[in-house]
């Protein structure tokens, strides 16, 4: 049962700006929660055969994230860039990202990882999966093929749940699903070597302008910050008696614990 997996990334901003966000090669890099998800795609098709390819929507920097992703596997890449996407929230994203993988039909599986490190929403993978009409199961941490479909394990407080999924089918991978592989001097060869990155825009797609964007984002990104945090550090004095009972009062007085 070879698999044609499509596996959606984000280049991410690696640090808050100054100002205005300029996404650029040396200020940012691929999501790291997308890695994992890359991972668990890479495993399937090393199990039961397929093809992979990554999807990543942003200007010509987010092309270095797509070959990160094909330094460590990945088969294909697709980049959809045009300068009306510019300012597009996680709805708009997802309008584009939908049609690119419509435009890679047919497919079996999509993968997204579990959030963006610079806007941690969470909202792209569900609202991709709906726009498709896919069945979509979060925070998984393993995929396994069934008699009729996928079978998926996600972790929830204390329990495993187990889903029996049809495709094509959606899925969001944990963040620690599994540890990425290391990337070797193969894959980059395997990556710059060939023409296996595409550069699609919106014509390619069939996607109104009005629907992508500022004028299709109904949320707007006012301003990044960098968080300043002031640390202290304080030493308790008295014997591992003393120091216990004082650790625990401060804890109680402070309302860590109760």
């Amino acid at each position: 049962m070879a698999l044609n997996i499509i596996i959606c990334i984000k280049s991410v901003v690696l640090d808050a700006p100054e100002g205005k966000v300029v996404r650029l090669p040396e200020t940012t890099g691929l999501n790291p929660f997308d890695r994992p998800a890359i991972e668990i795609g890479l495993r399937l098709r090393e199990n039961i055969g397929g093809k992979i390819t990554a999807i990543s929507m942003g200007p010509e920097s987010s092309s270095f994230a797509l070959y990160e992703a094909l330094s460590m596997g990945v088969d294909s890449a697709v980049l959809i860039s045009d300068p009306a996407l510019a300012g597009s929230d996680t709805l708009a994203t997802s309008r584009a990202l939908s049609g690119a993988i419509r435009r890679l039909s047919p497919f079996d599986l999509v993968l997204f990882g579990a959030r963006s490190s610079d806007s941690d929403t969470g909202q792209v993978g569900p609202q991709t999966a709906v726009m498709l009409d896919l069945p979509f199961v979060t925070g998984v941490f393993e995929i396994k093929p069934g008699e009729s479909g996928l079978v998926v394990e996600r972790g929830v407080d204390e329990f495993v749940e187990s889903y029996e999924v049809s495709m094509p089918s959606a899925i969001g991978v944990h963040a620690t699903a599994v540890q990425p592989r290391d990337i070797r001097l193969s894959g980059i060869e395997h990556a710059f070597g060939i023409e296996s990155l595409e550069r699609i825009n919106l014509k390619d797609l069939d996607i109104p302008k009005e629907t992508v964007g500022e004028k299709g984002s109904p949320t707007k990104v006012v301003s990044l910050n960098r968080v300043s945090r002031k640390k202290k550090c304080e030493f308790i004095a008295g014997s591992v008696e003393e120091q216990a009972d004082d650790l625990v009062r401060r804890l109680r007085d402070a309302g860590y614990i109760g």
